[in-house]
């Protein structure tokens, strides 16, 4: 058996074009554009290069980026002054601090000064917070996991009832997975590195997802036949024989894996493109709530 691979950069540039409808469409009853603030302190280079492709695909919509990078020794008073004045911009929407911070600042009490209504990362502890409320919806979801379930959803693999087993606790993508998943009825498993026997408990999943950031944690042997399983890792792996010295590479060993579920997302080319997307998505969302009142619901129906 072969798994059907499920690809991100397909699926996210059909939600691509149905942002960049919605935002012309915004712009003739509003005349305003949607905008988003991002902040980045320090100058690692992934987190430059995360930066950079999120303003590409905001200039690629129509959606307005404001752009601040701050030294990694920045004062948490001068972080605190930047975002409530973006919080006060009416023509900021959106407002994303790049994660991880310097570890000097209270990452809580840095995503606590965004405005809910501005958190479109949905970082904010009261958004994590009201995911896990019954009867209470986030403001914005995170958008990795939301992507994920946009790719679910694109896919036509249904959720309910199904056995979820997921990799990783971080508040980016494994707890706010959980809880969304629980939200639509999957029973939830969340295994981390403290977990023992982990093949036992991934043998069960009928969804598995991968987030530990270990590069090849899961082998075929750990996978149900038929299982779907989302490869969320991206880690660089050393390889003297490309150009740049390295490879990208999931939580997964794609070959094995390939070989006995029956979905699967590929890395690079998977999650990465949908969780970006994602974020035009809560973008978009934003501004319609903060000029219009409201915004549509958390996903629209993008055919495949």
């Amino acid at each position: 058996m072969a798994a059907r691979i499920l690809d991100g950069r397909a699926m996210a540039a059909r939600w691509r074009e149905w942002v960049k409808a919605q935002v012309e469409a915004f712009r003739a009853r509003t005349g305003q554009v949607p905008g988003l603030a991002t902040v980045l302190i320090g100058d690692h280079p992934a987190s430059l290069t995360y930066v950079q492709a999120k303003q590409s695909a905001c200039a690629a919509v129509g959606i307005r980026t404001f752009r601040y990078d701050l030294p990694a020794d920045v004062e948490r008073e001068t972080v605190l002054e930047l975002l409530g004045t973006l919080a006060r911009n009416p023509e900021v929407h959106g407002i994303l601090i790049q994660l991880p911070l310097p570890s000097h600042l209270d990452e809580e009490e840095i995503l606590s000064a965004i405005p809910l209504e501005k958190d479109v990362d949905g970082f904010h502890p009261l958004n994590i917070g009201r995911l896990g409320l019954k009867g209470r919806d986030p403001y914005f979801i995170p958008c990795t996991p939301l992507g994920i379930l946009a790719m679910l959803q694109e896919a036509r693999i249904p959720i309910a009832g199904r056995r979820a087993v997921i990799l990783g606790r971080s508040r980016i993508v494994g707890l706010p997975m959980a809880l969304l998943l629980l939200r639509l009825d999957a029973t939830v498993t969340i295994c981390h590195s403290r977990t023992p026997d982990l093949g036992a408990l991934t043998r069960q999943a009928d969804l598995l997802i991968a987030a530990a950031g270990r590069p090849g944690l899961i082998r075929g042997e750990m996978v149900r036949p038929g299982a779907v399983v989302i490869d969320v890792g991206i880690n660089r792996v050393e390889d003297p024989q490309v150009p740049r010295g390295y490879r990208l590479v999931g939580d997964v060993v794609f070959e094995e894996v390939s070989a006995v579920a029956a979905a699967l997302t590929p890395v690079p080319g998977g999650v990465g493109p949908m969780t970006v997307a994602m974020l035009l998505v809560n973008t978009l969302k934003a501004a319609q709530r903060q000029v219009e009142g409201s915004a549509s619901p958390w996903l629209e129906p993008i055919e495949g």
